[in-house]
């Protein structure tokens, strides 16, 4: 099992059920910090002494307080710990719910799992600590069937330019005027509403209310 393990985590309860979790797996030496600044501080300091961690858990969200922090948030601490010390091991524990910026943590971040902040967490993070240590990914089972739903339709540039517009509120019959304006084609009504009908139809929607609200779920707009 893991024998030195960073938490980064600015929430007092996250950073508790963390806390709980590790002690029952009897890890000998864990450290906690509160921003992302001080995690990467860490992180240097190990690597400098030679004793770096095996793994780091992280929150994605910090708030803003009176310190002021060069790293803002989970996905920039990710991003500088990965230069620092590529083969670190890393699992984000958040209450992030948009199973495309959860996607993309894998996919652009590297992350070796993730774990919803939920009231079973506890056990999911024991979990994932357990898989990520023998070398496999873990994404819990409810997460991996919405980031199937996500990958089981591929968006274009001009499905997300469709949707985001009818987000801002843009209505459908007025997107061909935006679309000829900005020389993006297909750009007749007939074609915009062909469109929006066919995505509606892979994604099992029937509105386009419907439509806007989960291309924000899986966090495409």
């Amino acid at each position: 099992m893991f024998k030195k393990i960073l938490i980064a985590e600015d929430q007092e309860m996250g950073s508790l059920s963390v806390q709980k979790t590790l002690e029952e797996l009897n890890i000998p030496n864990v450290d906690y910090v509160y921003y992302c600044d001080d995690a990467l501080a860490k992180v240097k300091r190990t690597i400098r002494e030679n004793n770096p961690y095996d793994l780091l858990i992280t929150d994605l969200s910090y708030e803003e307080d009176h310190h002021l922090q060069n790293i803002k948030d989970g996905k920039e601490l990710i991003e500088e710990v990965r230069k620092l010390q590529p083969s670190l091991k890393i699992i984000v524990f958040s209450g992030e719910r948009k199973s495309g910026i959860i996607d993309s943590l894998f996919n652009d971040c590297k992350i070796n799992g993730f774990v919803r902040k939920a009231r079973n967490d506890s056990k999911e993070l024991k979990k994932a600590i357990a898989a990520v240590y023998a070398n496999e990914s873990y994404l819990s089972l409810d997460l991996k069937q919405e980031v199937k739903k996500l990958n089981s339709y591929e968006f274009t540039s001009y499905d997300i330019t469709l949707v985001s517009l009818l987000s801002q509120g843009v209505q459908q019959k007025n997107i061909p005027t935006y679309l000829q304006n900005n020389n993006i084609t297909p750009n007749s009504l007939s074609s915009v509403e062909k469109k929006l009908n066919s995505l509606k139809e892979a994604l099992g929607v029937k509105s386009n209310e419907q439509l806007i609200a989960f291309c924000k779920d899986l966090g495409i707009i």
